[in-house]
């Protein structure tokens, strides 16, 4: 089943309170008087598509303003794997966007009751509504829009995206080709500073985990002095010494030896006396060679002295610590050697350009070839279309040409030519000064793409700006016949084209409480007749007689 909007939802949103729209398929269209609010709806529609929050848009005295739409049918299902991909749950008949925004804090949105990213509405509400108003029209005149339309038409968005991955490719390629082969002196310059660096880094030979030792051995060494004046003291007065201990435990050794003899439980004292000697003299031989090794020469103790200040010295440049001076090191030498073997990177590089070229070329050929094909099928669809609205003999084609330099969009430009009389010769939109002629194209090329277009809603703001008469009857036959495969809204003040609706609705303003309140309300039988009489001008016997005619041609 194809999806509709089947119910928006509006709240404190300029003249709007409270308003809920339920809608059926087909063509929908939507009248009111000037300044009733009638693009309050288009400006509902834009913030579900992702637009920009305008806090002064919120009804005054409310805080709170709350946009929501409901799109329902089968057809849903094709969106569930973007849904997914971006964290959503994935929908069976039902879509739900909601957007709320407040003058204290800033805007939420949500899909299916999940938080988002204004991305991510923009992107799901391309793929569910298409609105196009009367600012819409000087867009057409754009080549890059004129060249989109095509696309949509010959249905090459793949072909498109593949061409523009290469393009995007070759011109960072070619970017960094251009880097590497300028700034030849500005290279140098570089070069040279590396190879300071790396020689500098590289002669200290520098070991992780050495600077932890260095500096232990250069802080013993340099204390060496006092360190075995120490060291020999305490072995002295424990063994060398006249009256050292050592002599000293020989003579209570004696003692207690003489002790044993009387008193045999005196042998665990004895013990543990011998074993406190032999400790200390121990001790002491341990002293004297320790003091041995710390009688360091003095160029010793320079050389330690020269690696502490080379440690600071290079970690003052190059980083806080000797492990962060060898990356560093490291990473020197590797872009040195860059730079060294710039002419095997630029080679390689022009490999890789030749390859990502040819890859372009044959996508752009590819795009071409669809252009080509679609650019006559295009033309025809637009001139019948035209004639049903009123241009019996116009003539229009999409002429496509070939640029002399590839582009982010291909290898071709497109220029829409238009005559809208016989006898004329066809010249580009931008040479028509008429903006009903416009407005027709405009519908006559949406109807044109409609048809290949899977887009569920056409919101149409006044596009039937300046027309009237028996073109004002075209143009609401084809909103009907859009109607058939699409669900379309259009906002109009043309009774003609309100009356081909399939269903009518009517925008009022009133004023209650001394406040200003827009409403929307749908008019069938009677009620719709008169809305119909008040567009032909009021609601004379003669006027509701016209309508009651127009709405019979339906």
């Amino acid at each position: 089943m194809p999806a509709v909007l089947t119910l928006l939802r509006i709240k404190n949103l300029a003249l709007v309170e409270e308003l809920e729209w339920q809608m059926a398929p087909g063509f929908i269209a939507v009248t009111g008087e000037t300044g009733a609010g009638k693009s309050i709806i288009i400006g509902a529609l834009q913030l579900l598509l992702g637009e920009r929050a305008d806090k002064s848009l919120i009804r005054t005295g409310a805080d709170l303003c709350t946009v929501e739409a409901v799109f329902a049918g089968g057809d849903l299902k094709k969106l569930n794997p973007q849904l997914v991909g971006a964290g959503i749950d994935p929908s069976e008949n039902d879509l739900i966007i909601k957007r709320s925004f407040s003058s204290s804090a800033g805007t939420r949105q949500f899909i299916n009751g999940s938080p988002t990213t204004l991305s991510i509405l923009k992107n799901l509400g391309d793929d569910l509504v298409d609105l196009h108003g009367p600012h819409d029209h000087q867009s057409l005149l754009s080549p890059e829009t004129q060249l989109s339309l095509l696309d949509s038409f010959a249905r090459a968005e793949e072909q498109l995206d593949e061409y523009r991955k290469h393009y995007r490719q070759l011109q960072t390629l070619l970017a960094e080709h251009t880097a590497l082969n300028t700034a030849e002196t500005a290279r140098e310059q570089e070069l040279d500073l590396l190879r300071h660096q790396t020689n500098e880094i590289t002669a200290a030979n520098l070991v992780a985990g050495e600077e932890e030792e260095i500096e232990n051995r250069y802080k013993l060494a340099n204390n060496s002095k006092r360190l075995i004046e120490l060291a020999n003291a305490v072995a002295n007065k424990l063994s060398e010494a006249d009256d050292s201990v050592l002599s000293q435990l020989a003579e209570t050794q004696r003692f207690l030896r003489e002790l044993e003899k009387i008193d045999n439980s005196i042998a665990q004292f004895s013990s543990a006396h011998a074993v406190s000697v032999v400790e200390l003299s121990e001790i002491a031989r341990s002293l004297s060679t320790y003091a041995e090794k710390l009688d360091l020469d003095p160029e010793q103790l320079a050389a330690l002295e020269q690696r502490v200040s080379l440690f600071e010295t290079l970690k003052r440049k190059y980083g806080g610590s000797i492990a962060e001076v060898i990356a560093f090191g490291e990473r020197a030498a590797e872009r040195m050697r860059e730079i060294e073997g710039r002419d095997a990177e630029l080679e390689r590089l022009a490999k890789e350009i030749q390859n990502v070229r040819a890859q372009m070329n044959q996508a752009g050929t590819a795009l071409r070839k669809l252009r080509v094909k679609a650019g006559p099928k295009l033309s025809e669809t637009i001139r019948r279309n035209l004639r049903d609205l009123g241009f019996r003999q116009s003539e229009f084609e999409a002429k496509l040409a070939a640029l002399d330099e590839p582009r982010p969009n291909g290898f071709d430009a497109v220029e829409l030519l238009f005559s809208p009389n016989p006898g004329e010769p066809l010249k580009p939109l931008r040479a028509i000064a008429s903006s009903g002629e416009i407005s027709r194209l405009m519908l006559a090329i949406k109807s044109a793409l409609a048809a290949h277009d899977a887009i569920p809603l056409l919101v149409f703001d006044e596009i039937d700006t300046n027309v009237g008469g028996e073109i004002a009857h075209a143009v609401g036959a084809k909103m009907q016949t859009l109607g058939r495969d699409h669900q379309v809204i259009c906002i109009t003040h043309l009774p003609q084209v309100a009356a081909a609706a399939s269903s009518h609705f009517v925008v009022t303003k009133e004023v209650s409480r001394g406040r200003t309140f827009s409403n929307l309300h749908e008019v069938t039988g009677k009620a719709r007749q008169e809305e119909i009489a008040r567009m032909l001008g009021g609601k004379s016997e003669s006027a509701l007689k016209l309508a009651a005619s127009l709405l019979k041609q339906r």
